[in-house]
């Protein structure tokens, strides 16, 4: 079978990876010139880490995890308020837990890729036509071509769901929050291996030390707090930053002077993406670009290592049948996705609280995490995953 994926991250290198194996005829477009680099650091558990275990690259990636000994909530003066060990999450997910670089993941995973693929990076699907038996694909740049499959693999604000599925509007359910990032050289304080945040209302600021001296910066902010206008220029961007988190206390002021250095600031909505169906006709969509469950919810990148395990098991399982397999992808991870996504609403009040009064509680509320039972109570169904991967001999 002959395959195209759209998008060269977690999802579509992944895809790549089992459909290579599998002996497909693959195809990954990416429209960035190389493989992308920084992004965000997540905490990877359940299906996600048992799919790169079955990838055979675990090893390699628990290498390369980024050490964080707490999360220490801190106040307006930089005064410890809440948080609690890094090892209690990690006994919640049973000693099963990597703390990673998206980027890394991607890179190993394409880094095993051998020849069984063939990539084009610089490019991007400019149009999609499908005749219910061969999918025509054009690009930007390269010549056109005809598969038996097209993969959206490409993210929040993925152009094949544009392009076959209607706009983004039609999916997008926003979280009323916006999330922005950047790296900085050399920054101090570095407070050994914290992960420290400090939350004022309806805006939060953390802090997370990476490896070579790097410091990497997560903001997130209420919708309000944009001033009615989402930034598009990097410029709009620093300036967006400077006038949320002016005056805020903690490090704002050396943060901001920071931001004023960087030449690159991840800025974009959270949101998820809901749809009906993840598939129409001869195209698919896997990872995000199927059902983002939002930066809230966490377990993107673990759902979308578990998504294309699952596609590409059904499509060996069913042989022709592209139909019959893509349903029973579907079937499977739906409803895990879907509750997922419907956790994290419940989870956005306490990431960024809107008042004084709330970021108190949500910062007292974490110390509890430092006491027997309470670690399971108010977070041990965020790490119970309601599926197990199937078997499929691949």
């Amino acid at each position: 079978m002959k395959v195209a994926i759209n998008g060269a991250g977690i999802a579509g290198t992944a895809l790549a990876y089992w459909l290579g194996k599998l002996g497909h005829e693959v195809l990954l477009v990416e429209r960035a010139s190389e493989l992308r680099t920084g992004g965000f650091v997540l905490n990877l558990w359940g299906i996600g880490y048992d799919a790169l275990e079955r990838m055979g690259l675990l090893p390699r990636l628990l290498e390369l995890q980024h050490h964080s000994d707490e999360l220490r909530m801190v106040d307006r003066s930089g005064r410890t308020r809440g948080g609690y060990p890094s090892s209690v999450l990690l006994k919640l997910a049973n000693g099963r837990m990597a703390t990673l670089a998206r980027s890394d993941i991607a890179a190993a995973i394409y880094g095993s890729l051998q020849d069984r693929v063939e990539t084009v990076f610089g490019d991007s699907v400019t149009a999609v036509d499908d005749d219910g038996t061969r999918v025509r694909i054009e690009f930007e740049r390269s010549t056109p071509r005809e598969v038996d499959l097209v993969i959206g693999a490409d993210g929040l604000h993925s152009r094949i769901r544009q392009l076959v599925f209607g706009p983004d509007a039609r999916f997008e359910y926003p979280m009323g929050c916006h999330v922005a990032s950047f790296e900085v050289a050399g920054y101090r304080p570095r407070n050994g291996n914290a992960y420290v945040a400090h939350t004022a209302p309806g805006r939060y600021v953390a802090r997370f030390p990476m490896r070579d001296d790097r410091m990497l910066f997560f903001v997130l902010l209420r919708d309000e707090y944009l001033e009615g206008r989402i930034p598009a220029s990097h410029a709009e961007r620093q300036a967006a930053l400077t006038a949320a988190l002016s005056g805020i206390g903690w490090e704002s002021a050396a943060i901001l002077s920071a931001v004023e250095q960087v030449d690159d600031i991840y800025f974009d909505s959270i949101s998820q993406i809901r749809m009906d169906a993840w598939a129409k006709g001869n195209v698919a969509l896997i990872g995000d670009a199927a059902a983002c469950p939002s930066l809230i919810a966490g377990e993107g990148a673990g759902f979308a290592l578990a998504q294309a395990y699952v596609l590409a098991g059904e499509l060996h399982r069913h042989g022709d049948d592209t139909e019959a397999a893509i349903a029973r992808y579907q079937t499977r991870l739906k409803t895990v996705v879907a509750r997922k996504q419907k956790h994290a609403e419940s989870l956005a009040a306490s990431f960024v609280p809107r008042t004084a009064l709330g970021v108190r509680i949500r910062d007292y509320a974490t110390l509890l995490m430092r006491l027997p039972v309470f670690p399971r109570i108010l977070m041990g169904r965020y790490f119970h995953d309601e599926m197990a991967l199937p078997e499929y001999g691949i």
